[in-house]
């Protein structure tokens, strides 16, 4: 039998205690690491080495982490999960909105943190639900058909409108990751409603009502405080 190859992390993060700590934890769980505590050489190092997952600190003392993200998404969908000190929400969102796949608060625990990456290595290992053919997803007892326009809870169909289909659509296309409040009101409502926070909740609760057992404790659509919404995969 082949042995599968390691799976290679680049480290973008200049503060050498979470450095140590990440190298610990990684490379007990087998992972390979490339570290820099420079973004310029982050972005070079993603280029030549290419990594399956980027863990970027936002602040780094040469260019800025966003600015890292946009160099990055110019050619690559390498899954980057943020590193964000507590503090304004609009830092997570801004990462999000310029492309980070994900985002962990300082200080976090290294079961979340391999959880997370767990998460992105299977994002992309498959084709997105919607590309390459790929049309069906299916997570505990909810199943998405976006070929038929399906979807069931178990053995019952239920009936959405077509927003509150829109808007599932986009979250099974993005499923595991984070996606905004801003990004979700583009891709659903258009350019023209990216303050129109209010139909999201109201579109977002009557969706949970339908495809969750329990409405007030979701199992499959996840709130970010003050950032956006999350399809879980698992």
């Amino acid at each position: 039998m082949t042995e599968q190859p390691r799976p290679l992390v680049l480290v973008i993060e200049d503060d050498r205690h979470i450095q140590s700590f990440l190298r610990i934890s990684l490379g007990s769980q087998d992972y390979k690491l490339v570290e820099t505590g420079l973004g310029k050489e982050g972005v070079a190092l993603a280029a030549s080495h290419v990594p399956d997952v980027v863990i970027l600190d936002l602040g780094l003392p040469d260019i800025d982490g966003l600015e890292v993200i946009r160099r990055i998404r110019e050619w690559s969908r390498v899954p980057i999960i943020v590193l964000s000190a507590r503090g304004p929400e609009r830092d997570k969102v801004a990462a999000l909105d310029v492309g980070a796949d994900d985002y962990l608060t300082k200080p976090f625990g290294v079961g979340e943190l391999l959880a997370r990456i767990r998460v992105s290595l299977r994002r992309a290992a498959r084709p997105r639900a919607g590309e390459e053919g790929e049309t069906h997803f299916r997570v505990g007892d909810l199943e998405i058909d976006l070929e038929r326009r399906r979807v069931q809870l178990g053995a019952e169909e239920l009936h959405l409108t077509p927003i509150e289909y829109r808007l599932l659509a986009v979250l099974v296309r993005h499923a595991g990751k984070v996606l905004t409040h801003n990004f979700l009101l583009q891709e659903v409502w258009g350019p023209m409603s990216a303050d129109q926070t209010q139909y999201l909740r109201v579109y977002m609760a009557a969706l949970r009502r339908k495809i969750e057992r329990e409405p007030t404790q979701p199992r499959y659509l996840l709130t970010e405080v003050g950032v956006g919404y999350r399809l879980v995969e698992e």
